[in-house]
């Protein structure tokens, strides 16, 4: 099995039978491409571990400790796969160890900062209600980026106070959605969406942009570095903020962990642990509010 040969494989794996979202599979590619470009001159089935420690000392030179551990984690999953198809027999990878990571957190906006984002939009221009309604599911709802474009109007079960969110993977989930947040949403929707010309192919998506498509990622960051500017807010933002925002707010204010992770779609809870940081004088304040012997 040359190179080639084995990443194609390892491709439909990924798709067929982890059921990984496409820019996933993509990153997987990415990476195991990258030492294919290093012995290209050895197939997979020759690679030994001396191999890999050396690719992943070169590595160490060009990359941050984060993007060395992702490469690694890419590498062990194409020989893991490599094993179980009896290609090969054992990881040559399995014993290397990922740099140590530091935790490395976004910035959080406080809800004052979330609405002079959001203040910062001049709603008599074009667009406008519907940036205004962007920032607002992003927030009210805690997605990411992919899930906001791909959100649809049949999406939204406001009768019962939900959206469908797919996320990763192309899972669904039903997350709950602020009166405040539909409200907005409808604004736009009713008021403004309904008079554009749609591309057939969008009809159903709910945030178009000025040719009747879908908007991109790419677009959504913009739009968020502008406002954020506009705001006078000298904070690296961008959508993933909106979320985190979300959460730490919601843990806050006492909702409870197990509750977050699944409004986030997250598999582990460890992951929401992590992503839902807390300052130490919020728990200082527990502490003081709290503890019977305070």
């Amino acid at each position: 099995m040359q190179w080639n040969e084995a990443i194609e494989a390892y491709k439909s794996y990924l798709k067929l039978e982890r059921n990984l979202a496409e820019n996933s599979i993509q990153s997987y590619l990415r990476d195991i491409q990258k030492m294919q470009r290093t012995y290209s001159d050895l197939s997979p089935k020759l690679i030994n571990t001396e191999h890999i420690r050396d690719f992943n000392h070169e590595n160490s030179k060009k990359y941050a400790a984060s993007t060395q551990s992702r490469i690694l984690s890419s590498i062990k999953s194409f020989f893991d796969f490599l094993v179980e198809e009896e290609s090969i027999e054992s990881n040559p990878a399995q014993t290397i160890k990922s740099p140590k990571l530091g935790l490395n957190l976004p910035d959080t906006l406080s809800l004052e900062e979330i609405n002079q984002i959001i203040e910062s939009i001049d709603l008599s221009l074009p667009h406008a209600e519907r940036n205004r309604a962007i920032f607002e599911t992003l927030y009210g709802c805690g997605l990411r980026v992919s899930e906001l474009t791909e959100l649809k109007i049949s999406d939204l079960f406001f009768d019962d106070g939900f959206i469908r969110v797919t996320g990763k993977g192309n899972k669904q989930r039903l997350v709950p959605v602020p009166v405040y947040t539909q409200k907005i949403l409808n604004i736009y929707i009713q008021q403004v969406r309904i008079h554009q010309k749609i591309d057939k192919q969008f009809t159903d998506h709910i945030f178009i942009n000025s040719r009747g498509q879908s908007l991109t990622r790419v677009m959504i960051f913009l739009l968020i570095k502008k406002h954020t500017e506009l705001a006078g807010i000298h904070k690296n933002v961008s959508p993933h903020t909106f979320r985190h925002s979300f959460a730490t707010h919601l843990l806050e204010n006492g909702a409870d962990l197990r509750s977050i992770q699944l409004m986030l779609g997250h598999e582990s809870i460890t992951t929401t642990e992590i992503y839902t940081h807390l300052d130490m004088s919020y728990l200082r304040k527990n502490i003081e509010d709290f503890h019977p012997r305070k």
